[in-house]
């Protein structure tokens, strides 16, 4: 008994803590991927954008330190200003007039090279194209040579022929033309692709029925093309409605103010009005995104497939006596658009007097020294914006280029979690006017603790902000076209994912990716709107080193000189894509 008193009985053990539920594990696992990704385009994207919206409901500019949640509308009160209203009525009427001509141009370029019996359609296609080359706030530049009211090129040729036809790029006519030439080609781009896969049968159809070429075009063929006529006007209205560095160059002279330029001297005023300014770029933002809304209940409204898997080419339509006519039209466009801008800027690198009174003082003795272009290759400033640009986009290109390909992969290759909402993050820049955006990376870096500002690092973030549409677009567009069947065949015959990734689907892709990565430089190459807002001494790229140029008149000769360099710089990058893929072809 006395042994069994001391007897203790021993406390049971611990139970095993729970073990969270395989789906919760598997559900954080599928997560993962995206969460990773949602969380790097929320720095890049969301971040900015919510920083600018902040402002606009605040009193104060968000600083470090210094950020307000006292919200308030007081900012939007702006807009009883009269000089906001009519920026607004410029902005609209600008974007309008210069989208129906952009569309103009472009679809008829489109139509011509693709559907019509016009000599050298090859040519015509290339004109629809060239003014990629030269981007915009070049051309605006040279057409600020060619044709300012009393020192331009044009105008001092009339006088000499003794005419006196008014020619004045710093109006809104001259806006409206500068901008509808260089956003053209993306009207044809579109157009052009969908009037070449168009299928024949309602245009036979209608000519059956007695229909005339002129009537079955009406009718037929572009209504066809609706989709692709819509979606490039509401792109090229976004793009003119938002862009600031044409308006700028053009419009502030004429006394011709817009939204972007009216936002961009708010912040540079003394002392900086950077809530109003974003209470602007919030109704900026809110008209983008009411015009993509519009877009997109009009397309839905009908149908308009025509490709099917029947193997027929749409017929050339005969242009009759219009043939030559409508090419010599196509060969003023070539002249208007790429010849007179270059040869603007190569005379204005090579004259050697400010003052010109007739276009024969070129030609006199000493008139014209081309010695510019060597002086500026030779120049410290010039190589180190080069060098920066070079740097900086090549950067830009390669991290953006991964970026998509991995956001594009977890979309429409793995059932990650929240895998669409990558998509729609991507896909967010295009809704935001880069003014907007550039003012929001300004604030955002300077309140983040990481020590970015006033590095080239910085514009590479700002590049990787910006281009995110365009790169998931078109990494995109190669991911589906790729089958994932070789893929899964050698993960099932024992390869690891990212072993099967790098041997076949990045191989697979690589044209694409190649495209992707040509494209994503060139953008970076031409951007000067973001970087205008976040550049420095240190960091100064091509774009700005151009611009600041052109604003210091006492620099044109340079400025002009770094523009024809910089122009055949982004020719010779243009081609690359081409002449690797002939070299690939041959090999």
């Amino acid at each position: 008994m006395a042994l069994l008193e001391r007897t203790e009985v021993a406390p049971p053990p611990p139970e095993p803590a729970a073990k969270p539920a395989a789906g919760v594990v598997g559900a954080r696992r599928r997560f993962l991927p995206t969460g990773v990704l949602l969380a790097l385009l929320a720095v890049l994207v969301l971040l900015p954008a919510g920083l600018v919206l902040l402002a606009a409901f605040t009193g104060r500019v968000p600083r470090p330190g210094n950020v307000s949640f006292d919200l308030t509308v007081v900012n939007f009160s702006i807009f009883a200003e009269p000089e906001v209203l009519r920026a607004f009525v410029n902005s609209l009427l600008l974007a309008v007039l210069a989208t129906l001509l952009a569309v103009c141009i472009g679809g008829g370029l489109a139509f011509l090279a693709a559907r019509s019996n016009i000599p050298m359609r090859r040519f015509v296609y290339l004109v629809g194209l060239m003014p990629l080359f030269l981007p915009s706030y070049v051309g605006a530049l040279a057409w600020s040579i060619l044709a300012s009211p009393f020192a331009g090129l044009l105008n001092i040729a009339q006088r000499d022929l003794g005419m006196s036809i008014p020619i004045n790029a710093y109006s809104m006519p001259g806006l409206v033309f500068v901008f509808a030439v260089y956003y053209s080609p993306y009207t044809f781009l579109l157009v052009h692709g969908a009037m070449s896969m168009m299928n024949p049968d309602l245009e036979e159809a209608a000519r059956v029925h007695g229909a005339s070429s002129g009537r079955m075009l009406r009718r037929v063929s572009f209504p066809l093309a609706t989709p692709a006529i819509v979606g490039s006007a509401i792109l090229t209205f976004t793009l003119i409605f938002e862009n600031f560095p044409v308006a700028q160059v053009l419009g502030t002279p004429g006394g011709v103010d817009t939204l972007p330029t009216f936002i961009f001297r708010l912040l540079n005023a003394t002392p900086s009005r950077g809530n109003e300014s974003a209470a602007i770029a919030v109704v900026l933002v809110s008209i983008v995104v009411l015009v993509t809304w519009w877009q997109h209940r009009v397309l839905a409204k009908r149908s308009y497939t025509t490709v099917t898997g029947k193997g027929v080419r749409a017929r050339r339509v005969s242009l009759g006596r219009a043939r030559l006519p409508l090419f010599a039209l196509v060969v003023l466009f070539f002249l208007l658009s790429i010849v007179l801008p270059i040869l603007a800027l190569v005379i204005t690198a090579g004259q050697t007097s400010p003052y010109t009174s007739s276009i024969s003082d070129f030609w006199a003795p000493g008139g014209l020294d081309f010695t510019s272009f060597t002086d500026v290759l030779a120049d410290d400033v010039f190589r180190s914006a080069a060098q920066n640009s070079i740097v900086v986009s090549l950067a830009a290109a390669a991290i953006g280029t991964l970026l998509a390909f991995v956001s594009a992969y977890v979309t429409y290759r793995t059932k990650a979690s929240g895998r669409g909402l990558v998509e729609a993050v991507s896909m967010v820049p295009l809704a935001i006017p880069a003014v907007v955006l550039g003012m929001g990376l300004l604030w955002t870096w300077l309140v983040m603790p990481i020590p970015l500002y006033g590095t080239l690092a910085l514009m590479v973030v700002a590049f990787l902000a910006v281009q995110t549409p365009q790169g998931f677009r078109g990494v995109a567009s190669s991911i589906l076209a790729a089958d994932r069947d070789l893929e899964d065949s050698a993960v099932m015959h024992g390869a690891r994912r990212t072993r099967a990734i790098r041997a076949i689907t990045v191989p697979l892709m690589r044209t694409g990716l190649l495209s992707t990565f040509v494209l994503l430089l060139m953008l970076s190459m031409r951007e000067l709107t973001v970087p205008l807002f976040l550049y420095t001494s240190d960091t100064t790229i091509l774009s700005i080193a151009i611009y600041d140029s052109f604003e210091n008149g006492g620099a044109l000769r340079e400025a002009a000189a770094m523009s024809v360099i910089y122009t055949a710089f982004m020719f010779v990058l243009s081609s690359l894509p081409r002449l690797l893929d002939r070299r690939r072809a041959r090999s």
